[in-house]
């Protein structure tokens, strides 16, 4: 896990805002601030103003602290997160996209987009009917929190930000909310694929965010050949 945890210090250390990504971290792992501040010994308020990028950037030591804690705090309560991370690290990356952008020829509903793909509507029905639809970016889940580089978030949107975000390879639907919620532009719609209970964090990111969560079994070639076909 070793490339991992230099992974995480890097992008903390390297970034415009490293408070963001220091947030952003400690919540895909589920912990909270008090459980951090125990275990790396600052207060509170202090880890609050770094995430709130209102304190200088941490230093080396205390990014070191920060990446420890993420892993011996998740050890504690069964590693699953750590888990995830290592059957990733061990795999071979891929050199292909670990995204893909289909535009529509025509826009459709939030409502419609639902019903093409089967869907499961989670959080926030209640916009589906007004908003429009326009393509939507199939995203590997695990490989765009590990690799995408903040800069390169935008990509994601090809043309319009009027579009759908379907995620692959989701264990909760946590983390691929956590990375919206602190990302400065956000998708209309979120589909989680092949998952059967939804994250109770994701839930309220998606109701502070006001964008609908969808969950489809349908498979992924099915739902390629049904959306192509708008």
């Amino acid at each position: 896990m070793d490339n991992v945890r230099e992974m995480i210090a890097g992008e903390i250390a390297l970034s415009d805002s490293p408070g963001s990504v220091m947030r952003k971290w400690r919540s895909l792992f589920g912990i909270t601030q008090a459980e951090l501040s125990k275990y790396i010994k600052i207060s509170t308020s202090t880890i609050s103003d770094y995430e709130s990028n209102r304190r200088l950037s941490p230093g080396v030591g205390v990014i070191r602290r920060f990446v420890d804690a993420l892993f011996t705090i998740d050890e504690q309560k069964g590693g699953n997160i750590t888990k995830s991370l290592e059957k990733f690290s061990q795999t071979e990356k891929s050199e292909t996209p670990f995204y893909t952008i289909t535009d529509f020829s025509s826009p459709i509903s939030g409502t419609d987009f639902s019903r093409i793909i089967e869907g499961k509507i989670v959080v926030n029905q209640g916009y589906l009917d007004s908003m429009q639809i326009f393509g939507y970016t199939e995203i590997d889940s695990l490989r765009v929190i590990l690799e995408l580089q903040p800069a390169d978030y935008p990509k994601l949107f090809g043309t319009t930000t009027d579009r759908a975000f379907v995620f692959k390879s989701v264990s909760t639907g946590r983390s691929p909310m956590v990375v919206i919620r602190v990302a400065p532009i956000k998708p209309k719609l979120v589909v989680l694929h092949n998952i059967n209970n939804v994250d109770k964090l994701a839930i309220r990111l998606a109701q502070v965010e006001k964008i609908p969560i969808i969950t489809t079994k349908l498979d992924m070639k099915e739902l390629e050949e049904r959306l192509s076909k708008v």
